[in-house]
């Protein structure tokens, strides 16, 4: 139990509190699922096929379960719906454990690799840069130095924003002008970021889905340019996602897992909706792990993503 002794009762709590309306809701639709019946049987089955669906865990990923627990219903024979929760949740854990990624201890660094670069990426509205404020936030709070780039040269609002945020937190931020190349604010931000021997970067980028090919050439572009000053940068590309939107998440997923080499996930606003089911189809379906879970609008609701402690707080323990 040593990886989850840093999972103190307040971070047990927001995550509760966060995932509650998911709890209700996917316990309810069980509570139906089983009504009437003692034992595990098809009729059962079919129920909870319908309620992970109907709880945006999504096609291919229930159906996975779903399997799963028939395995154990045929070996064990004799299953009883009280038991259900239990194997439900054995076996959603040791399926988000598949996608051979560790649970991150806390808002650490990787060794060895000064300037840390993160770009985020996402769709505008999803929370991308109240995600990218919270991360400096945890980061200097980790006794990190911290500098931020605002690459999202589109929007007024992106950079105003993020301004906001550099100052709140206390860390500094390069922008350049409305309408400037993403790519030069990239630089400039990485360029200055090694020469104040910084340890994390965190770039924000536009969040507009045009065509696929103007992305993917508009991401690529940034990446090549931020090599030029640290070689193996960007060393993360975040994607951010509202899990608010189920279904729609997994769309944007797609876009962008298509469009640039997405390997870390953030899921945010999931305090405020009940398909926070969502969590466990993405990081199933695209083998990219969630790293960060936002759980509401405080500075310490954006939680390093536990899959046990995610799991356990949805089926209540």
């Amino acid at each position: 139990m040593g990886i989850f002794s840093f999972f103190s009762k307040d971070k047990k709590e927001t995550l509760d509190k966060g995932l509650s309306k998911t709890k209700e809701s996917v316990f309810s639709k069980i509570t139906k699922a089983i009504a009437g019946k003692s034992k595990v049987d098809d009729d059962v089955l079919d129920n909870l096929e319908e309620v992970l669906i109907t709880s945006d865990v999504g096609v291919d990923t229930t159906l996975k379960i779903i399997d799963r627990i028939e395995k154990r219903v045929a070996r064990d024979k004799y299953v009883t719906t009280q038991e259900l929760t239990t194997l439900l949740r054995d076996e959603i854990a040791s399926l988000l454990t598949e996608n051979n990624t560790e649970d991150a201890e806390g808002f650490a660094l990787p060794e060895g690799k000064k300037p840390y670069v993160i770009m985020v990426v996402g769709v505008n509205g999803v929370g991308k840069t109240t995600t990218i404020g919270k991360l400096a936030y945890q980061f200097k709070k980790a006794g990190k130095k911290v500098y931020l780039g605002a690459a999202d040269t589109f929007r007024a609002a992106a950079v105003e924003q993020l301004v906001i945020w550099s100052e709140r937190v206390g860390v500094p931020i390069v922008k350049q002008n409305m309408g400037s190349d993403p790519a030069s604010v990239a630089f400039d931000t990485l360029s200055s970021a090694k020469a104040n021997d910084a340890d994390v970067v965190i770039i924000d980028t536009a969040g507009r889905l045009h065509n696929k090919i103007n992305l993917m050439n508009e991401l690529t572009k940034i990446k090549n340019v931020m090599k030029k000053v640290i070689p193996d940068a960007p060393h993360e590309i975040l994607l951010v996602l509202d899990g608010s939107t189920g279904q729609n998440a997994y769309e944007q997923a797609k876009q962008f897992t298509a469009a640039t080499e997405v390997n870390a996930l953030a899921v945010t606003k999931l305090d405020g909706t009940a398909k926070g089911g969502v969590v466990i189809g993405i990081s199933d379906h695209f083998r990219i792990p969630v790293k960060y879970i936002g759980l509401g609008e405080g500075m310490e609701d954006l939680q390093v993503f536990r899959k046990r402690e995610f799991v356990n707080s949805l089926f209540g323990e």
